[in-house]
């Protein structure tokens, strides 16, 4: 039998005394993990005793924590749209933000032609599932170039969008048909290159770079996606993307030289502008990439 160490409620404290009040959820969730039990749990079993195995994996949980690894790589997962979905260090950790893009893309469904759902950099496939577990027989395709990704992707799929989400490998969309998508939402890579938070001591240095970093500006990505999105979108089809919370008007700009009206950006809960939205008339030719990339 183990040797037993501290109760449940001194091992909390301990690490509320290290790490400060405002670690509290983080902290909860990894010591539940440990123990297998819920925030309510924890509450309730404050005077149980942790053996001497639990608490090293809890302060084995807390040395990689110290160090910036997201508390979801740790656990493996992370909630989204209500969804737990598997991720690990080669996607994106999803971001309460990014529901506003799953939001935005029901909302325009409702005035979209009947085609399909396109979901540009699935990553952990978060976005796609979730406009999956909110439609009825629309077809959804989920695009990702990374195969580590794209095995995430898989996983979350099976487990609550089998068959019900088609997976794609390539880049943007470049391995779509033209004219296919009633509906584009991507939420592509769109920090600066030299975003502090992408140095190596930096707060995002555990995930996937080549997810987060897009050019000087961080507008190389989403000048792609705008610029090759009419070629794929069936008349009256719309465009979403996410973006940083400076970029909307440069957003809005892209969108304009490609084309496309009845341009508006959404903000997110905090008041920043997130999500720039773009419909695709009728007739409408791609702009060559010299007119987009100044």
């Amino acid at each position: 039998m183990p040797e037993t160490g501290p109760t449940l409620g001194a091992l909390l404290q301990t690490a509320l005394a290290e790490f400060g009040p405002e670690a509290r959820l983080d902290l909860e969730l990894l010591l539940g993990e440990v123990l297998g039990l819920n925030r309510a749990g924890l509450i309730r079993e404050r005077s149980m005793l942790v053996n001497i195995e639990q608490e090293a994996r809890f302060k084995a949980l807390l040395a990689d924590w110290r160090e910036g690894r997201p508390v979801a790589q740790l656990l493996g997962r992370r909630e989204f749209w209500s969804l737990a979905l598997m991720v690990d260090e080669h996607v994106l950790v999803p971001r309460p933000d990014t529901e506003l893009l799953v939001e935005t893309g029901l909302a325009l469904l409702a005035e979209a032609p009947l085609g399909a759902v396109v979901d540009l950099g699935t990553g952990s496939g978060a976005v796609a599932i979730a406009l999956a577990s909110e439609l009825g027989g629309r077809p959804v395709i989920a695009v990702e170039r990374s195969a580590a990704a794209l095995r995430v992707a898989a996983l979350n799929i099976g487990r609550y969008a089998d068959e019900r989400v088609l997976l794609v490998q390539g880049r943007w969309l470049e391995a779509l048909a033209p004219a296919c998508a009633a509906l584009i939402v991507s939420n592509p890579p769109y920090l600066e290159d030299a975003d502090p938070g992408l140095r190596a001591d930096g707060a995002l240095r555990f995930e996937p770079r080549q997810a987060l970093a897009a050019g000087p500006a961080g507008l190389d990505e989403l000048a792609a996606i705008a610029r090759t999105a009419p070629l794929h979108l069936q008349p009256g089809g719309w465009l979403a993307l996410e973006h940083g919370a400076t970029q909307g008007p440069a957003v809005r700009e892209l969108l304009r030289t490609a084309g496309f009206d009845a341009i508006a950006t959404l903000r997110d809960l905090a008041g920043h502008e997130r999500v720039t939205q773009g419909r695709h008339p009728a007739g409408l030719q791609p702009p060559k990439a010299s007119d987009i990339l100044r």
